[in-house]
């Protein structure tokens, strides 16, 4: 909050979302660490909750998109059978372009919005967080930590617990008055931390901050219909809700491959294909449909990949064309569904609905548009015996 222009707000969050899910190679870590953050700041500086959570996604799903480190990134090439290095380089002609423009829109709409903020308003949120947290830059060393262990490739569920003990020892360091909220009344400090810690990881502690969360909404004048939990925490078992329909998206979407039903809708795709720019646009178009039906980003690519790969080298095209193809469609476009695993989640983790932000992900929405339009115009477009040679 002090270093964030409102002015500059959007763009800036696009770009540190992108920093962070290129480190990480997860849109989904980006959004639920970052992400949080900075749609909390948002709302504070008087930004629209749908172009924070728009710049968010954007810049989370262009991270995620180019990172080496990415489950998507390196499954699509492995569909598509090209290599990792030879598929993010050649998606780098659709990518740039694609977030150049979302950059600049978020520029615009920044400067339209950016004036809204009210300083002392925010000075007097500082104040409020401060009496009750202790904010130091030694709190970083918990998320740099996390990053430097996927960085380190080390496998996520020990990154993730590790996150998780940091995070508790150093709350136990230098938020005693939270532990001791949290916790109640108990004989000793560690048996506090103990129970706060365990308290914090699995169950909701947003009522812990209600006198907090009510100051807030009453210095910025939040109507009673239209209040809400800026400090807020749901531990484990808020994420049930998530985790459930993942789960259902994933049966519905296995039930359909299974059954065929998925290769006969996509038989009668490639029917109409009689061009290099139909072929991509098809892929494109499956892709998309798949994500809407199958409600899962890796159906979204492991099944169009398979079912185009053949057409792709009856036409002399490299390998490539198809892995960039499916990530320009597949992968981003995912977040933008209500009922898909990413949107599911992603609109879980910010608390802002898939139909309140979806229009506002510039770069989510460009990007299959952009791969289509490379392909009528064949633009950047490698044949196979180029890349052989």
């Amino acid at each position: 909050m002090e270093i964030l222009n409102p002015s500059i707000f959007l763009a800036a969050s696009c770009v540190i979302c992108a920093i962070v899910s290129l480190a990480t190679g997860s849109s989904w870590s980006t959004i639920a660490t970052v992400g949080i953050a900075l749609i909390a700041i948002g709302q504070i500086l008087g930004i629209d909750i749908g172009w924070s959570a728009g710049a968010i996604i954007s810049g989370a799903y262009f991270g995620d998109k180019m990172s080496p480190l990415s489950d998507t990134t390196n499954l699509a090439p492995a569909i598509a059978g090209t290599d990792l290095f030879t598929h993010i380089k050649h998606m780098l002609w659709t990518t740039v372009p694609s977030i150049s423009i979302a950059l600049i829109v978020f520029l615009i709409v920044g400067f339209v919005q950016g004036g809204e903020g009210d300083a002392d308003k925010v000075l007097a949120l500082q104040g409020i967080i401060s009496e009750k947290f202790n904010i130091n830059g030694w709190l970083f060393l918990v998320p740099i930590g996390v990053i430097a262990l996927i960085i380190k490739k080390v496998p996520t569920i020990p990154a993730l617990f590790i996150g998780a003990l940091l995070g508790g020892v150093f709350a136990i360091i230098f938020q005693p008055d939270v532990i001791d909220s949290i916790a109640g009344e108990t004989a000793n400090y560690a048996s506090a931390s103990y129970k706060a810690i365990l308290h914090a990881m699995a169950l909701d502690t947003t009522d812990f901050f209600a006198a907090e969360n009510a100051r807030i909404n009453d210095l910025f004048e939040v109507d009673e219909a239209n209040r809400s939990n800026l400090l807020k925490a749901g531990g484990m078992v808020g994420m049930l809700n998530t985790v459930w329909l993942i789960i259902c998206a994933l049966t519905f979407g296995g039930a359909m491959q299974a059954g065929g039903f998925l290769k006969r809708i996509t038989r009668a795709i490639l029917s109409a294909v009689n061009s290099t720019g139909s072929l991509i646009a098809s892929t494109a178009g499956a892709s998309v449909f798949f994500n809407l039906t199958a409600s899962d980003q890796y159906i979204a690519i492991v099944v169009p990949g398979k079912m185009f790969k053949d057409a792709y080298k009856e036409r002399g095209l490299a390998p490539e064309n198809l892995s960039r193809v499916l990530e320009d469609s597949g992968t981003v476009t995912s977040v933008l569904i209500p009922w898909n695993t990413c949107g599911v989640a992603q609109s879980g983790v910010l608390g802002v609905a898939t139909g309140t932000y979806w229009i506002y992900c510039i770069f989510n929405l460009i990007s299959p548009l952009m791969t289509i339009a490379y392909g009528i115009f064949d633009i950047k477009i490698k044949k196979l015996k180029e890349a052989k040679s």
